[in-house]
């Protein structure tokens, strides 16, 4: 494997399940200083507890990314621990009303927005600034294939993640020259904890149902996401900013 992260400071956001942990996994293992941020203290911790014991430098901090205060004081300490920003992986996110739009609740609708929007503007606002201080630096948002398409019952989170893109692109026009590159992924769906637990009491069915619904036959592993993630968190990815860049399985294409 190779070690293009080497002497490389890059956060990562929901790092303790799923695609973030994955992110993690590959990117520190190719040599990056990680800095984790979750709201769980103990998934937090005996993740950090298990890097550490092979060999891998990474700082933990319990982080509710919906409060933009802590993402200030997040971006502040990965800064104080390790003296530089050089990338970010915002990965919060979940589908958390569901319904149709005359039926969702007010503040349901504000709480999606909070989770799946709001998070990731503070990560821009507060991570911008930090890579801009070290020189420049990559910053990937992790949207949806729902960023780019509609779903019956599932207007409050499209709405957020067609959001995210939207300011991941305005955000990438605002510092483009300044050495900082802003993209998304548009994923599919993807074998992870969160998604195994919002398949009912059947998941292997369900999980078999909704990799039918991708042309490739089966949805994604959170490593592929880790893959792609990396080369965009890489230096080998200069010349792409402002781009929603699908890995999906061939859904958004469909």
């Amino acid at each position: 494997m190779s070690m293009r992260f080497t002497d490389k400071v890059i956060l990562v956001t929901g790092a303790t399940s799923g695609m973030g942990r994955a992110v993690v996994e590959r990117i520190a293992a190719e040599g990056a200083k990680v800095v984790l941020a979750a709201r769980g203290k103990d998934a937090g911790e005996a993740f950090v507890a298990e890097l550490r014991s092979a060999g891998r430098d990474v700082l933990f901090v319990p982080t509710d990314v919906t409060v933009g205060a802590e993402v200030e004081d997040l971006v502040g300490r990965a800064v104080d621990h390790y003296g530089r920003l050089d990338g970010a992986f915002n990965n919060v996110g979940a589908a958390t009303a569901h319904g149709p739009v005359t039926e969702i609740d007010n503040d349901a609708w504000g709480a999606e927005m909070a989770l799946n929007l709001n998070s990731v503007f503070f990560g821009l606002k507060y991570q911008i600034p930090a890579l801009q201080a070290s020189g420049g630096g990559s910053i990937l948002n992790n949207a949806s294939n729902l960023a780019v398409t509609g779903a019956a019952g599932m207007a409050p989170y499209s709405a957020a993640k067609h959001g995210v893109i939207g300011l991941t692109r305005s955000a990438a026009l605002d510092v483009a020259g300044t050495g900082v590159r802003i993209n998304a992924l548009v994923t599919g769906g993807v074998d992870t904890p969160l998604l195994r637990g919002a398949m009912g009491e059947n998941p292997e069915e369900a999980l078999r149902v909704a990799g039918a619904m991708h042309p490739v036959g089966r949805i994604g592993r959170p490593e592929e996401i880790a893959a792609f993630a990396a080369f965009l968190l890489s230096d080998e990815t200069t010349f792409i900013t402002g781009a929603a860049l699908a890995i999906d399985g061939g859904m958004t294409a469909a």
